[in-house]
């Protein structure tokens, strides 16, 4: 029975390994994830400058987490058809134009809820 735990245990810890392996992948190969990182830290920085109260900082933290979500899968899929094809194929082109308008959504809303959430603080800091 203890043996089974300990095996349970180490493959819980390698989904983890496996995880961060594929968000620093993201990460290494992707130009626009380091335009999310870049834009996440200030988000995170604004917010903390501003106090944000835990409601704002939950809505802010959904925001930033559907924008990286997509860019995963959207990194996943390029890769899924990248391995299917090499030639030409217009519906991996649909595909992975549809999976980059994922990320563009996402990013847009994201921005907007920024807007929305920080806007108001942000105004009020500077007087208006």
């Amino acid at each position: 029975m203890r043996e089974k735990s300990q095996k349970e245990l180490y493959s819980r810890a390698k989904s983890f390994q496996y995880a961060f392996e594929g968000w620093w992948y993201v990460i290494r190969t992707q130009h626009n994830a380091w335009i999310h990182a870049i834009i996440s830290l200030l988000v995170l920085g604004l917010g903390l400058w501003l106090s944000l109260p835990p409601r704002d900082w939950a809505v802010i933290i959904l925001a930033m987490m559907t924008v990286w979500m997509a860019e995963f899968m959207n990194t996943a899929l390029e890769a899924l058809v990248d391995m299917a094809t090499e030639e030409f194929n217009p519906l991996a082109k649909i595909s992975k134009d549809v999976a980059a308008a994922a990320v563009l959504v996402g990013a847009v809303g994201a921005v907007l809820v920024g807007l929305l959430i920080m806007g108001p603080p942000l105004l009020h800091k500077f007087g208006y």
